[in-house]
């Protein structure tokens, strides 16, 4: 009786192994986690974080589109600025990216800067693709200033009009709430 239990717990582990393994070396292991944490996401406990005492942002620093247009992020002065840095290698980040995509495709007030950190453009571009984002992408030309010296992914920046942070948040957050699109229309008035 014994050795039949032993066997079968060798067997089980052996099985768990074989389809770890299975799942990291087909390379699904990112997309299997986020799919976890978007589950997480949509219990609605994990919200962005606002800033308490009004951070002035630096607009110094250089983007391209995924066409390959150069812009400077400073083009976005004096609009509210939904800012947000991922990468394709970051399960947060793609779990929070439908929902990201949701609010703002009911969006009207603010202007989303979703900055790709991969080093493989393509591997981006890509991934935007075939999930079907319809948000603009863009991809660092420059180095960041030290308002967005962040060693963390993914990170969120809410900035106002007045070109101050409102909300600052690292790691994974549910942004397509009432209260946050709110805030959006707050402080886009």
């Amino acid at each position: 009786m014994m050795i039949k239990k032993i066997k079968r717990e060798l067997i089980e582990w052996i099985v768990l192994i074989i389809v770890v393994g299975i799942i990291y070396l087909g390379g699904w292991h990112t997309e299997i986690i986020g799919k976890i944490q978007q589950l997480v996401l949509a219990t609605g406990m994990i919200t962005p974080t606002l800033v308490e005492e009004k951070k002035p942002v630096d607009y110094d620093f250089w983007l391209e589109d995924m066409e390959g247009h150069r812009l400077s992020f400073e083009s976005f002065k004096g609009e509210v600025i939904f800012l947000n840095f991922w990468a394709t290698w970051c399960p947060p980040c793609i779990a929070e990216m439908p929902d990201i995509h949701a609010l703002f495709k009911g969006n009207q007030v603010a202007e989303f800067v979703m900055v790709s950190m991969d080093q493989d453009e393509m591997k981006a571009k890509s991934f935007i693709m075939k999930k079907g984002f319809e948000f603009p992408v863009y991809f660092l030309r420059s180095s960041l200033p030290e308002t967005y010296n962040t060693h963390s992914i993914p990170t969120t920046y809410l900035i106002d009009k007045e070109g101050f942070v409102r909300v600052e948040n690292h790691g994974m957050a549910k942004y397509n709430t009432s209260s946050f699109k709110q805030l959006l229309v707050e402080l886009s008035e």
